[in-house]
């Protein structure tokens, strides 16, 4: 039989065990809980822009919706715009003129460089020479354009007076988009010399107007989506003008399109398009070669579809 003393001594020995196993219990449930809580991973988003090359001098991502730059090289650069001058031609000619006006074919016209079939003296309507020359890059089509409005409102008469009186009206207009490296010495983009290009301009510019022309003359390009389009004259002439941008059909959402090339700009390519309803994307390419320029294109397309997607 157990003395008091002992008595005592086992239970103190009892609940020092006990709370051992108390203390113990505790450390290892605490443990377990640390475990089972997930922290926050640290793992960096790659930017879909860090590894790509393109062979342009200058480019520009632009998103319109929310503001943001998500791509940028040389992007003030200014560099020969070739026929992304036409883009320029046809936003003033629609700002001074309806639509439904009448474009007469002249022999000055006819006199331009490059042949697209337009034919002496016939009759198209306003948007129908634009969506013909936008669409496959027609010279004698803007310049016609350009001879028609160039001089309303003035006693001006000559071809020359009445062609500077609309570039002056085009650069103006420029300087209005805050397209602060932009100038035009003609209505084509075809160069002026062996040394001097048609137009210059930056990738910034050319994103700037194509934001513009979104904004406030959204169908003006609407015709650049497709890979051809039809006019037809007063006269009964069909004219057909193939996209000269070869890539139009594998852009998501594309809203506006139009390339340049000459042997001084070397190969331009600028595209709007709406990968998300309500997110128009604005790409410039200048200064590629004539078939870099669409492989610069798709790969800045492909990452900007990964950089929305974030």
């Amino acid at each position: 039989m157990l003395t008091n003393k002992q008595e005592l001594k086992f239970f103190v020995f009892l609940g020092t065990i006990l709370f051992v196993l108390l203390v113990v219990s505790f450390i290892f449930g605490h443990r377990v809980r640390r475990e089972n809580i997930s922290s926050p991973s640290k793992v960096a988003v790659e930017n879909p822009f860090d590894k790509i090359h393109i062979s342009a001098k200058a480019a520009y991502v632009f998103d319109v919706r929310t503001g943001e730059v998500l791509y940028e090289k040389n992007a003030d650069t200014r560099l020969p715009l070739a026929s992304l001058t036409k883009v320029m031609t046809a936003l003033v000619a629609t700002e001074l003129a309806p639509t439904y006006s009448v474009v007469t074919v002249t022999k000055e016209a006819i006199a331009t460089e490059g042949d697209s079939g337009l034919q002496l003296g016939e009759h198209l309507s306003l948007k129908d020479i634009l969506d013909f020359s936008l669409t496959g890059s027609s010279n004698d089509g803007v310049r016609a354009v350009s001879l028609a409005f160039g001089a309303l409102g003035s006693s001006t008469t000559s071809p020359e007076a009445i062609e500077n009186d609309f570039i002056r009206d085009m650069n103006k207009k420029a300087d209005e988009i805050n397209m602060k490296n932009t100038y035009f010495f003609n209505v084509t983009g075809l160069d002026e010399t062996d040394h001097k290009g048609g137009a210059y301009g930056s990738a910034k510019d050319m994103a700037l107007l194509f934001t513009y022309i979104l904004k406030n003359h959204p169908e003006l390009m609407a015709a650049t989506r497709k890979p051809f389009v039809a006019v037809m004259s007063e006269e009964k002439n069909t004219h057909v003008a193939k996209n000269t941008d070869t890539i139009i059909n594998s852009i998501p959402g594309v809203k506006a399109s139009k390339t340049g090339f000459t042997d001084l700009a070397g190969g331009n390519l600028v595209v709007a398009f709406d990968p998300e309803i309500g997110r128009p994307i604005v790409i410039s390419v200048l200064g590629s070669t004539e078939e870099g320029r669409f492989q610069d294109m798709q790969r800045l397309v492909a990452a900007s579809l990964k950089a929305i997607q974030k």
